[in-house]
């Protein structure tokens, strides 16, 4: 496998209210299966966005949970981790208390390593960004840096790769 020198993807996806939201991030001049080109990801960076920069708050006396998710096909909420189009995921929950004071503050990184060891082969066009909470007022999004590389596969590989993911 031919490899190239490491180059970042960054991507973010908005808030929706309290509604599942997902971006595309598209991936075609790096990933052609028919052309035997795939990309393998191998350290994923994530970040709770919020307007000031700050730590996601869902407000006075309110418990929040946050949810985001990478996945090789298009959803319309947040998937099970056994879902076979899952990348990477994370859960924040917060808590506040009467006097607005963060009371607690949990991150479940689920499948979101800060590195993988062998990398992850993405072999589609279009990966997707979800994000999902349960307080309008929490997080106003979730953001991604991927660091991947592109490497050639077979043609036969590739596609496989490819049609697995779809």
């Amino acid at each position: 496998m031919a490899k190239t020198d490491s180059f970042f993807i960054r991507a973010s996806v908005a808030d929706n209210g309290t509604t599942f939201n997902q971006a595309s991030i598209d991936l075609g001049a790096y990933v052609d299966a028919l052309g035997k080109s795939v990309l393998r990801i191998h350290n994923i960076v994530h970040r709770w966005t919020t307007a000031n920069n700050r730590t996601p708050f869902p407000g006075a006396n309110l418990t929040g949970s946050a949810v985001w998710q990478l996945t090789t096909q298009s959803q319309g909420s947040i998937v099970a981790l056994t879902d076979k189009s899952v990348i990477a995921s994370g859960h924040l929950d917060v808590s506040a208390d009467a006097g607005s004071l963060i009371v607690m503050i949990d991150e479940n990184v689920d499948l979101s390593p800060q590195q993988f060891t062998q990398g992850y082969l993405v072999g589609v066009e279009q990966i997707y960004l979800g994000f999902n909470q349960d307080v309008a007022t929490m997080c106003d999004g979730a953001e991604v840096v991927l660091e991947c590389t592109v490497e050639t596969l077979s043609s036969s590989a590739a596609m496989a790769l490819a049609l697995s993911q779809q």
